[in-house]
């Protein structure tokens, strides 16, 4: 038992954590969560730009190639230099299929729809700064 006497709905200082603030929060020894902006935690924004099979695929490349450098370094780089291509050339694949689809949900087809409301507009805005932020990233 302890010698802390405790009022109801408080946490004793013990086991609070400072947050970014430097003010604390009741907890568990850990931090709270880091704040994440809307547009990375929900609808398309934060989707991953390559399926996980894909992405799997190319860091097995690559981590061939690191693993194969003791016996073949000049092949073991080889390799990598195409893996990166690869994955180059597939992010890039995906990044203008994502621009494409962002400029034709308000631009339509022939041109700015006219059926675009404001909050849509919101929406869409909303999710290029998502893109280009993941993109300023890397």
């Amino acid at each position: 038992m302890s010698d802390v006497t405790r009022t109801p709905g408080t946490v004793p200082a013990a086991t609070r954590t400072p947050d970014a603030r430097g003010e604390t929060a009741p907890g568990t020894g850990q931090a709270p969560a880091p704040h994440r902006p809307a547009a990375a935690a929900e609808g398309t924004a934060g989707a991953r730009l390559l399926p996980h099979e894909e992405s799997d695929e190319l860091g097995q490349r690559l981590h061939h190639a690191v693993a194969g450098f003791v016996d073949e370094p000049r092949a073991a780089v080889e390799e990598a230099d195409r893996a990166l291509e690869e994955i180059a050339a597939r992010l890039t694949d995906a990044v203008n299929r994502r621009h494409h689809t962002l400029r034709a949900s308000w631009q339509g087809s022939g041109g700015p729809a006219a059926t675009t409301d404001t909050e849509q507009l919101r929406l869409i805005l909303r999710d290029y700064r998502a893109l280009a932020d993941r993109l300023l990233r890397i």
